[in-house]
């Protein structure tokens, strides 16, 4: 069931199509990366148990190489501007699953909102999952803040459920979909790349579903 807030809010929303969707003119085969296989399903992956956070206690904390660092609870953070996202996403354990819609916060007005220095560069996601409460995982601050980024806590159309990343969780459509932190907690803007979780355990710095960058070796 929808809650309020997303049922009052569908009709003012701006969708935003994400690029890859118009790849071939749209086609399935032409938006499926290179060692994909497609499906309807919406497999659960992540490195321990799911984390089980409540919405009325979530925090959304951005900070580091900015003049305005800044904490949203849940009713700040749901007040702010919405817009839907309409992407494909790619796991890098090789499945596609297109048409997804994304409900959530631009995270380029999440990062405007605490004014980068001009040497932030890169993010890092933090996250309230294993191990130890702080899930990482990095990303360019320019990959981070296209116009097809957000802070979802809709998927099509539905909250998130507590496997996918509820109450919200990161999507970052153009890279592999580990790069959008489920379960986020927090942003952290930052002048040098640096590893998250996956990247320390040999997954890829980067992540271009393109250029099949599932491993950093």
């Amino acid at each position: 069931m929808l809650d309020e807030a997303a049922q009052s809010g569908t009709a003012n929303r701006p969708l935003i199509v994400s690029p890859d969707t118009l790849r071939g003119g749209g086609s399935a085969d032409a938006r499926t990366p290179p060692g994909q296989t497609l499906t309807k399903k919406w497999p659960v992956l992540h490195y321990g148990s799911a984390a089980h956070v409540d919405r009325a206690t979530w925090q959304l904390r951005v900070w580091g190489l900015c003049d305005h660092p800044y904490a949203l609870n849940w009713e700040q953070f749901s007040a702010l501007p919405q817009v839907d996202v309409k992407c494909d996403i790619h796991c890098v354990t090789h499945w596609s699953r297109l048409n997804n819609v994304f409900t959530g916060v631009p995270t380029r007005l999440l990062i405007e909102m605490a004014r980068p220095k001009p040497e932030a560069k890169f993010v890092m996601q933090h996250a309230a999952s294993a191990p130890s409460n702080d899930w990482t995982t990095n990303v360019s601050i320019e990959e981070f803040t296209a116009e097809d980024c957000l802070l979802a806590w809709l998927h099509d159309g539905e909250p998130l459920t507590v496997e996918h990343g509820f109450p919200v969780r990161a999507v970052v459509p153009r890279l592999y979909f580990w790069k959008g932190a489920k379960w986020i907690t927090g942003i952290e803007l930052r002048a040098t790349d640096g590893p998250g979780f996956w990247e320390v355990n040999g997954y890829h710095m980067h992540g271009d579903p393109w250029k099949e960058e599932r491993f950093g070796w």
